[in-house]
């Protein structure tokens, strides 16, 4: 772990000092008129007076010099009161500097060992972030962690609603009131009335099955992606109404999958025309730039947390880290890993791991950073139930920070796996549907599992309940 640099914090607190002698010289400077006539009258005493004052200002306040007055001179006197602040002020900071520069070698001490363990630090990253937030997000995380009890998801009959259509993808808003699926070629949307589900609309402008569905969190839009080769995006209007806003064309294939950043002016798509398209928000969203490394369907996207890589995966045996470059904000593939079997999807944990689910296998491949060369190499697995049935590309993996679970669908199975404090994966729950036909979208807050299954033909929504 690089330690926060001495010099960098000595420099921030003479700074610091600084500024604070340049304030308290202008207010002595701007109220000095004010006071020149008591100044001058307190001068006129008897310095005997004054002795006597000093001593008793010494006896209720030790940490103040009872001989400053005496040391005053009638004709520099604004001055020395300058000089005389100036020096407390520094004894002060000076004291503050050494007990935070003690408080703060504490603190990285003690979460030296725990952060190591947590995280393998990618150097450039650390020196392109402050160090003390990072100090911060580790404990907060381990903090999570370590309170953090054994749970399953428990289904909530009352708001199961039956669905004959077949719901491909599903989203719910960022304060759980509305939730979209799309159901063939319908976006259906249901909102929570009384705490019920209900369905209050039908948006019909897609042509052919919706294949993927994103809400935006920080405004009232979301977007949705087709076989019919576009992509949608919806807005809500004055008469709380979904209409439709704009439509982005230049795939020539289905759109099997779709990201938005957390800043949510970029859209990436991935399609079976084998590209990867980044749409830039500006009057309007317009595409930006397109990645054709894949020789195959893209099936699966999913960003880092710091939104400066994307990694892929598709029907071509391929994984592609894409990164984004600092000067022209262009994204270019820095790493094509190549693995055994193709797979539907992957997921990043943080900036250093990511997870990748091979297709009807019964374990995930867990791919770690390694720091001498930069590249992500594949470093265990995680078992899971699959029996090695056929599957399909929808329903994307998903990490729930605040939670620490991996969301990994495989055959007719959902996995909830926890992520320990030490790195390792556990698979607290496994919820058996009994087909593979299953699709579904777990909330960002870890509360909620939403799925739709072809043998229960319901919409089913799942609790997060500790034990």
């Amino acid at each position: 772990m690089q330690k926060v640099s001495e010099s960098n914090i000595k420099k921030e607190y003479q700074r610091k000092v600084n500024e604070c002698i340049e304030n308290v010289q202008q207010a002595v400077e701007n109220s000095f008129k004010n006071i020149d006539a008591k100044l001058d009258e307190l001068l006129n005493y008897e310095f005997k007076s004054i002795n006597i004052i000093a001593a008793q200002q010494q006896q209720e306040s030790p940490k103040i010099n009872s001989n400053i007055l005496l040391n005053f001179q009638d004709d520099n006197f604004q001055q020395q009161i300058c000089q005389e602040l100036t020096s407390l002020i520094e004894i002060k900071i000076q004291k503050e500097v050494q007990n935070k520069k003690q408080q703060h070698q504490q603190l990285i001490k003690e979460t030296e060992t725990q952060w190591e363990n947590l995280i393998k630090t990618n150097d450039s990253q650390i020196q392109s972030n402050n160090n003390s937030q990072i100090i911060q997000q580790s404990s907060t995380l381990i903090i999570t962690q370590s309170n953090l009890k054994p749970f399953n998801y428990q289904l909530i009959p009352q708001n199961s609603i039956k669905q004959d259509q077949s719901c491909y993808a599903i989203a719910v808003n960022k304060d759980f009131t509305i939730l979209i699926a799309g159901c063939n070629n319908q976006i259906k949307v249901f909102e929570f009335i009384q705490g019920i589900l209900k369905q209050v609309q039908v948006l019909s402008e897609h042509g052919k099955n919706i294949h993927t569905l994103n809400f935006m969190k920080g405004s009232d839009h979301f977007i949705s992606g087709s076989v019919d080769n576009s992509i949608i995006i919806w807005a809500r209007n004055k008469n709380n109404q979904w209409i439709f806003q704009q439509k982005l064309n230049g795939h020539t294939g289905s759109i099997l999958c779709l990201l938005l950043n957390k800043n949510e002016d970029i859209i990436v798509s991935g399609s079976h025309d084998y590209q990867i398209k980044f749409w830039q928000k500006s009057n309007g969203w317009l595409c930006s730039q397109t990645i054709t490394d894949h020789t195959s369907t893209v099936y699966g996207l999913s960003f880092n947390e710091q939104q400066n890589r994307l990694i892929s995966c598709g029907d071509d045996n391929i994984i592609l880290v894409i990164e984004q470059l600092e000067l022209n904000k262009q994204w270019i593939v820095i790493q094509k890993i190549t693995v055994e079997q193709f797979g539907c999807r992957l997921c990043f944990i943080d900036n250093n791991t990511f997870t990748f689910y091979p297709y009807g296998k019964d374990y995930i491949n867990v791919f770690e950073m390694n720091n001498s060369n930069k590249q992500y190499i594949k470093t265990k697995d995680i078992p899971v139930k699959s029996g090695n049935i056929y599957d399909n590309s929808l329903f994307p993996s998903q990490y729930i920070k605040l939670k620490c679970i991996l969301v990994n669908k495989n055959g007719q199975n959902v996995s909830l796996i926890r992520m320990k404090q030490n790195g390792e994966f556990m698979i607290e729950e496994s919820i058996d549907f009994g087909t593979r036909n299953l699709f579904g979208y777990m909330t960002d807050d870890g509360q909620y599992l939403i799925t739709w299954d072809v043998k229960s033909k319901e919409i089913q929504i799942r609790k997060y309940q500790e034990k």
